[in-house]
């Protein structure tokens, strides 16, 4: 099990309620995925940032991410900026289709290197580490729905 730092919760808590008072977070920043709870059917609200590569756009689930199972249950998604609401699917990458976006993840995203550091998972957070995750750290295409 990955151990999150302390703040994750709380912090993700924060960008919800201040991205659904149409605050964004600029072009670079997270966005607000809402999936379908496949339990409680219920949307289920995380902030991601999406990364975007010869003009898709891609979301790296942290490993253990309760969304990821979700996802899995029901494509359909929304990414919301501010109060701007984009419907997509959520279409998990093979792992042969990943591993090059895994390498190119903390480049695009480096937000992910300290998180991933502080987990536990990587020690320098260079593409080789990144790689090692494929099969652990699952990456979503953002289809237009």
């Amino acid at each position: 099990m990955v151990k999150l730092p302390w703040y994750i919760k709380p912090g993700n808590k924060a960008i919800v309620v201040l991205s659904r008072l149409g605050l964004r977070f600029g072009s670079k920043g997270p966005v607000i995925l809402t999936v379908t709870g496949r339990k409680s059917g219920e949307p289920r609200a995380t902030p991601v940032t999406p990364m975007f590569v010869d003009g898709k756009q891609y979301v790296a689930a942290a490993p253990e991410a309760a969304w990821i199972a979700n996802v899995r249950a029901d494509q359909a998604a929304t990414l919301s900026r501010g109060r701007r609401v984009e419907r997509v699917r959520a279409i998990e990458l093979s792992d042969e289709d990943a591993r090059p976006l895994l390498r190119l993840l903390p480049s695009l995203v480096p937000g992910w290197v300290g998180f991933l550091r502080q987990g536990g998972l990587v020690t320098d957070g260079g593409p080789d580490e990144f790689e090692a995750l494929l099969g652990r750290m699952p990456i979503f295409r953002m289809d237009p729905a």
